[in-house]
């Protein structure tokens, strides 16, 4: 169960009862107004991400290697979608636990994802095998 879903209007109504003690209906116009005001930062801030994730291909990713390197557990889907500035390709069925999305970069990385009630739990992170072997060099021809 996520508590934040019950403890945030729970802690408003008790700032909002606050404040018409203290204040009377000032104190509740004064409370209001900044939580009219928090809410507008939340949505245009994901207007924002989302509108940047429009502007890119599905599951796109400048470097999945960097992406790998930047992801943490516990993180909200709105920040992988803010730091790859693209949506990411669904594998899971819509509305299936744990949801798991891919993005891939240019050299055919993927960096997989899987989300648990929109939190990150875990991810791999795939190379292309002409890549891997790249990396380690040729073998050593004088020997």
């Amino acid at each position: 169960m996520n508590w934040r879903n019950i403890l945030i209007p729970i802690g408003l109504l008790v700032l909002l009862g606050a404040a018409y003690q203290n204040y009377k209906w000032m104190g509740v116009l004064a409370v209001s107004g900044g939580i009219v005001l928090w809410l507008m930062l939340h949505f245009t801030r994901l207007m924002t991400i989302m509108k940047r994730a429009s502007e890119r291909p599905l599951g796109y990713v400048a470097s999945a290697v960097m992406l790998n390197a930047k992801l943490k557990a516990n993180v909200p889907l709105v920040h992988v979608v803010a730091m790859t500035r693209s949506l990411g390709l669904r594998q899971s069925q819509a509305l299936e636990q744990p949801e798991v999305f891919v993005w891939r970069d240019n050299t055919d990385s993927s960096v997989t994802c899987e989300f648990v009630h929109g939190r990150l739990q875990k991810w791999t992170l795939q190379r292309p095998t002409e890549a891997a072997d790249a990396v380690d060099g040729p073998a050593n021809p004088q020997s």
